[in-house]
């Protein structure tokens, strides 16, 4: 029979390549630190901003003895996640060697194995042009950051070696009431005797059962008047045990959860789940925490679900790569709609097409029998360069046909960055498209997304199109009068206020994700006053505070009577009379001041905007049927500078640009400046000292002269614009240059 031990102690971990001795053992265990996985070594370098964090080889190194492995035939080392390339030696020989590290892989070292075996595991997540992600604006976490198993099992076992999968496929097809449902198993090592026996059940209860040669490796069944998942409302699940015998005796088993369901996705419609309208709004999520990056716990998942599942989403887009099984496992059982994605991101690479097609097998492979996942995406934001290289595009259909030859039950889908243009080859390729559209933060103004969505739609009415990241940075920064780039919680919240009017009222869109559900790290990011990190998060980085954003979605979304006070961090305040916003998914809210109601009001938004008077310390406290929240504000003859952004090291703050009246500065858009005859000279100056003006190889054109990006920057401050270059493939400028800058620009006349 086969087993499955957790390998996760006792392993030795250096970066010093020089304590390692012919990739056998580590030279001197005293220099090593000793670690206990899920690991990375980017916990604390990854977040803390210069985009100087440690991208290189490590070594991980453990004893294994033979006796650990019983009396199994064969024994193999399954490892959940190890980032992004690993070569696994066995005393001294190259085992395996495996490019990609958000998958699972395992190394069959049965005929390797001594008595006793120096097991060492080289990881890398170093700079490269063939293993995606390379360009990004997250960090790539190195370190063997998820479980590593130990399996034991027989010569004639479920295939252990293809794509990192369970070597059981169940593919359920919904027909009038019933389901059908084909299974298909794949083994290795079969002596022509064995028999495979599956039994499906709903709970404890047998509904059917069979018995057929393991070597035809097919069973069918029907379910007669089949409960569907559904869903938040109803994620039913039913299990699959799958045995392989020899006779009477077991050799290896599988067990595999799968949900009976159907769906499509209609251009006019939306999702629609088992024949009934089913809106898909909700969040992406990166998986990292501060200190631990990567290396979670089954906790730290669930958590993160168990707040999604707070807000109200009904979808989750798992952002920029393949997720942990455990988490997938939650989302079947808690009914989230996936999308599911590998990290083909950012940057095309020519010489990583064969990365691209081994990770998505692997992604499908390894995640086919999960009912929640309804969408393979292909690319983020692949076009950061040109939409129109013949390699990429190519790339693209390989990926799409891929996706529909593997799995004929799911759609495909890619995010496309905003400036790609919309009739570009390359977006008619998936079945659905989503747009990452930033109108309202990077550039332009939030009144824009709602009639862009339209557009689009008017002109492909047939490609179902939604929107796959939307959001804008929020810090403990405030404001009573929120501006576009101040970094404010209350800007954030309108920004979500204004999205959610315009998103949510267009049944037409068929998935909304808010980028994102949590602040998570960036390390080249130099913004908001917090380097290395990205604060775009309805959420804090460490899970702990829930940003007013929050609770805008919650009004929208959530079942769960609830009323909420914004602002609460923002209690000192200036003004004679202040704006205290409210969010209720309740038809009513009252709210009261110092105990003095200042009346009721009803909002077919959810959204409730009182004025309050502000004098001394005023006590609020707001009422929704049976839902209660309080908050303070407190009158204040100056303006806290504690609650206005501050930026450290070579950033420049607000308070030291000069900007005279009638005069242009670093404050200025670039659309205003472009306007202008010397301003426009000094534009295209600028673009070409950082870069943007060069031809690319192949006669490409830079991001930077295309007609849509030049529209894109248009919305942009020029200061906002530098401050982001590092994150948008290009170089910074740093605050000296920043301010000779300004200098320039404050001689040109508007």
């Amino acid at each position: 029979m086969s087993f499955k031990l957790k390998w996760n102690d006792s392993w030795l971990f250096t970066k010093k390549g020089e304590l390692v001795e012919e990739n056998r053992r580590v030279l001197d265990a005293e220099g090593c630190e000793q670690v206990t996985l899920p690991h990375t070594w980017n916990g604390k370098d990854g977040q803390d901003g210069g985009n100087d964090y440690y991208r290189g080889t490590c070594w991980y190194a453990k004893k294994l003895q033979k006796a650990e492995c019983g009396d199994a035939e064969l024994v193999y080392l399954e490892f959940e996640g190890a980032n992004s390339s690993a070569d696994v030696y066995v005393n001294g020989k190259l085992a395996a060697h495996h490019d990609g590290g958000y998958s699972t892989f395992r190394v069959n070292v049965t005929e390797l194995l001594e008595e006793e075996n120096d097991i060492l595991v080289a990881v890398d997540n170093g700079v490269n042009d063939r293993v995606y992600p390379q360009m990004a604006d997250f960090t790539f976490y190195g370190g063997l950051y998820r479980d590593v198993n130990l399996l034991g099992v027989s010569k004639a076992h479920f295939d252990l070696d293809y794509y990192g999968g369970p070597g059981v496929e169940v593919t359920p097809i919904v027909k009038g009431a019933d389901a059908e449902v084909n299974v298909v198993s794949y083994f290795t090592g079969l002596g022509g005797n064995e028999t495979v026996k599956y039994v499906i059940k709903d709970g404890d209860t047998v509904i059917a059962e069979a018995q057929a040669p393991a070597a035809e490796g097919k069973a069918d069944f029907v379910i007669a008047d089949a409960h569907l998942w559904n869903g938040r409302k109803d994620p039913f699940l039913y299990t699959l045990e799958a045995v392989l015998l020899d006779g009477e005796k077991e050799l290896d088993a599988r067990t595999v959860r799968f949900g009976c369901r159907f769906f499509e996705i209609d251009p006019e419609r939306g999702f629609i789940l088992n024949g009934k309208d089913y809106p898909l709004r909700g969040v992406s999520r990166h998986q990292d925490r501060p200190d631990i990056g990567n290396a979670l716990l089954p906790e730290h998942h669930k958590e993160d679900l168990e707040l999604i599942y707070e807000v109200g989403a009904t979808t989750i887009r798992l952002a920029h790569y393949q997720h942990n099984q455990y988490l997938y496992d939650l989302c079947d059982e808690m009914g989230f709609v996936l999308w599911a994605e590998i990290p083909y991101i950012s940057k095309h690479m020519p010489n990583g097409r064969e990365n691209t097609i081994s990770q998505m097998k692997e992604l499908i492979i390894q995640n086919y029998n999960h009912p929640s996942i309804f969408v393979w995406g292909l690319s983020n934001e692949i076009t950061m360069n040109g939409a129109d290289d013949p390699d990429l595009i190519e790339n693209h259909r390989i990926l799409n046909d891929l996706c529909h030859e593997m799995d004929k039950t799911r759609k495909t889908t890619m995010a496309i960055v905003s400036m790609c243009p919309m009739d570009s080859e390359y977006v008619q390729i998936p079945d659905t498209v989503s747009w990452n559209h930033y109108f309202g933060w990077y550039g332009g103004d939030t009144s824009m997304n709602g009639p862009w969505m339209d557009k689009f739609h008017a002109a492909y009415p047939n490609l179902p199109v939604g929107m796959s990241e939307y959001g804008c940075e929020a810090l403990n920064w405030h404001n009573s009068n929120p501006e576009q780039g101040d970094y404010s919680e209350e800007y954030q919240a309108y920004y979500h206020e204004e999205l959610i009017k315009q998103l949510f009222t267009r049944p037409y869109v068929w998935a909304t994700h808010v980028w994102n559900m949590f602040d998570f790290a960036a390390d080249a990011r130099a913004e908001g006053g917090e380097d290395g990190m990205n604060h775009k998060g309805l959420m804090t980085f460490d899970r702990k505070y829930r940003k007013d954003s929050f609770y805008a979605y919650k009004a929208w979304l959530s079942d769960e009577p609830f009323v909420h006070i914004c602002g609460k961090r923002y209690v000192d305040r200036v003004e004679e009379v202040t704006k205290v916003t409210v969010y209720s998914n309740q038809p009513e809210v009252e709210l009261f001041a110092n105990g003095v109601s200042l009346g009721k009001q009803t909002s077919d938004v959810h959204f409730f905007y009182f004025e309050v008077p502000n004098a001394g310390t005023t006590e609020l406290t707001a009422k929704a049927g049976d839902c209660e929240d309080s908050s303070r504000i407190v009158k204040v003859a100056e303006f806290n500078n504690d609650y206005r952004m501050k930026e450290t090291g070579d950033v420049l703050n607000w308070f030291e640009i000069t900007a005279p009246e009638g005069y242009f500065s670093i404050n200025d858009k670039m659309g205003d400046l472009m306007a202008n005859p010397q301003g426009l000279k000094t534009v295209m100056g600028l673009l070409k000292s950082i870069g943007g003006g060069e031809k690319k190889e192949g006669g490409q054109e830079g991001m930077m002269n295309q007609e849509a990006m030049m529209q894109f920057m248009a919305g942009f401050t020029v200061k906002r614009l530098l401050s982001m270059m590092g994150t948008m493939g290009g170089e910074g400028m740093g605050k000296q240059k920043m301010l000779e800058l300004n200098e320039a620009l404050n001689q040109i006349a508007k």
